[in-house]
C-alpha cells in the first residue's frame, strides 16, 4: 500500500469517527472539507458543490473565495455529474469549458456525491496550484471518503 493510500485510509477512519454522531450531510461535508484541506499537501480549494433545482451552488468548503453558482453543463464539476464518474484534470487550462474561480488553480479532481437513494446530489471538488496533482490513488481515497457524507 502506498503512503498516499495509507494517508487516505487514516483520514477516512478519522472522518468516520468524527462524523458518526451527527447524521447531517452538511455538517459532514464541512468536516470532510476541513480535514482534507488541512491534511493533504497541495490542496488549494476543497469543497462541495450541490445540486439545487438543476443548478450547482457552492456548499461547505475551505480555501479562497469560490464561484457561488456554476453554469449548467460547463466545467469539471458538471462533467463529473453528467458522466456520473470521478474526473481528474491534470491541467485545467486544457479542459474545454473550465470555469476558473481562481487563476491559481492548475489541476482538479471532482468526485460525484450520491445520496442514500443513489442519486447524484453534488460533487466534491478539489483544486491544486500544482499541475498533475491528482491521480488514481486520490480518486480511490476520495471516492471512499465522499461515501461518508450519507452513510
Amino acid at each position: 500500500m502506498s503512503a498516499k493510500i495509507s494517508k487516505y485510509q487514516r483520514l477516512y477512519n478519522q472522518i468516520k469517527e468524527l462524523t458518526a454522531p451527527v447524521n447531517n450531510p452538511v455538517s459532514r461535508m464541512a468536516t470532510i472539507s476541513a480535514i482534507l484541506h488541512h491534511k493533504m499537501k497541495g490542496y488549494f480549494w476543497t469543497g462541495f458543490y450541490l445540486l439545487d433545482k438543476g443548478e450547482l451552488h457552492v456548499g461547505p468548503y475551505q480555501g479562497p473565495l469560490a464561484c457561488l453558482r456554476l453554469k449548467k453543463d460547463t466545467g469539471v464539476c458538471w462533467a463529473g455529474i453528467n458522466d456520473k464518474e470521478t474526473v481528474i484534470v491534470k491541467n485545467v487550462e486544457e479542459f474545454p469549458g473550465h470555469i476558473a474561480c481562481s487563476s491559481f488553480s492548475k489541476s482538479e479532481i471532482v468526485v460525484p456525491l450520491y445520496n442514500q437513494s443513489n442519486e447524484i446530489v453534488g460533487v466534491l471538488d478539489v483544486d491544486s496550484r500544482e499541475l498533475s496533482r491528482f491521480d488514481d490513488e486520490d480518486k480511490e481515497g476520495l471516492e471512499k471518503i465522499v461515501e461518508l457524507v450519507y452513510q
